[in-house]
């Protein structure tokens, strides 16, 4: 009996947070029950289009300027594959068009999943975009998935009937790996000093001019560190710019999408994430499995502390609290144990979620 194919929408296959957490899922999912597909909107190859191939999903590129011509063009695809009779959405207020479009091609099984707790609009035009697009996405969702709490409440208005799947990781891999690469920046770089990283799209939400800012300070006060900023963005020539503007060429390296995140955060001093907002992020997760101590904006949402003393919250007000954490004596790492036990008791463990979407998707 051929696998129920269910259809992800997302924008491109990159190693983005919902991406990152889709791919923990499609690796430990029963892909001889559920095989998963992709709409994307570019025709650009995505960071595991080519592992999604490999594990016999598909890739289906939907091609327009503006979301109601995608809106059309995903209806009539859907018109024509009637083998899809799941539509799973991950693109947070725009999961309205596409639910749309899934409901108009008589889909029967349509499932929203927020993945963010804000989405930094502004206008009074983009406010009234966002409240349209909550209302519908709660009215043409059959089935409703958030990373946390505060997730839920931004695109439903409620936690109620919405069911909390926590971004998982591959809980047993990371730990593994994390052993093995507590020297890795040493040898890799051959740098000395502080180690701090910072990962997630160079975007205007990820505050990376604020990580500038942190970077300065710390060359004020004459302190040996390197920031290795990883990922890619449309941010990435101005902030080059601005790194040698500021004189920082030397303290600053622009590592780009990377393979080798589990080793770099095993040998890093100290994670930053200085977010204007961020959902449930997957890469929080990830840290603390390998034991890495985070310093995070307090628009991030707090469900993503696991309790294991490595994530401080801190507000965007001032700079100089930053770096006073940053140069505080690193606190004891936990012992693998504990983060394994923290991991899956709070729901994070990519094989157990796979286990229970498996039957979730069945049962639709």
């Amino acid at each position: 009996m051929a696998p129920k194919r269910v259809l992800h929408v997302v924008g491109r296959m990159d190693r983005a947070g919902a991406e990152t957490m889709l791919m923990n899922l499609y690796r430990h999912i029963d892909r001889s029950q559920i095989q998963f597909d992709f709409v994307t909107f570019t025709d650009e190859e995505g960071d595991y289009d080519a592992e999604i191939v490999e594990l016999g999903g598909k890739i289906i590129p939907i091609l327009a300027n503006n979301p109601i011509k995608r809106m059309l063009k995903l209806r009539q695809f859907l018109v024509q594959h009637s083998e899809y009779q799941i539509v799973h959405a991950h693109m947070l207020l725009s999961n309205a068009f596409h639910l749309l479009a899934a409901k108009g091609a008589g889909v029967k099984n349509r499932i929203s999943h927020s993945h963010n707790t804000s989405n930094s609009q502004a206008s009074f035009a983009k406010k009234l975009y966002e409240q349209w697009a909550s209302i519908t996405n709660r009215k043409v969702a059959t089935y409703k998935i958030a990373c946390g709490e505060l997730a839920a409440k931004y695109l439903f208005g409620t936690k109620e009937n919405v069911w909390l799947l926590s971004n998982a990781v591959d809980v047993r891999k990371i730990i593994e790996v994390a052993d093995k690469s507590r020297n890795y920046i040493s040898q890799k770089f051959d740098d000395n000093g502080l180690k701090i990283i910072q990962v997630g799209r160079l975007n205007e939400v990820k505050n990376h001019n604020f990580s500038l800012e942190i970077a300065e300070e710390l060359k004020n006060r004459e302190v040996e560190f390197t920031l290795y900023i990883i990922g890619q963005g449309p941010l990435e020539d101005k902030l080059k710019q601005q790194v040698k503007d500021k004189i920082l060429v030397d303290n600053i390296k622009f590592l780009g999408i990377r393979t080798d995140i589990t080793e770099l955060m095993a040998s890093a001093d100290y994670m930053i994430m200085p977010s204007l907002h961020e959902g449930f992020p997957v890469v929080l997760v990830e840290s603390q499995a390998t034991g890495l101590n985070a310093i995070v904006s307090d628009q991030v949402s707090s469900e993503v502390d696991l309790g294991l003393g490595l994530v401080d919250f801190l507000s965007l007000e001032s700079v100089d609290i930053w770096v006073d954490y940053l140069l505080k004596s690193r606190k004891i790492k936990p012992i693998e144990q504990q983060v394994s036990n923290a991991l899956k008791r709070h729901g994070f463990d990519a094989a157990t979620n796979a286990q229970e979407l498996t039957q979730k998707y069945l049962s639709l």
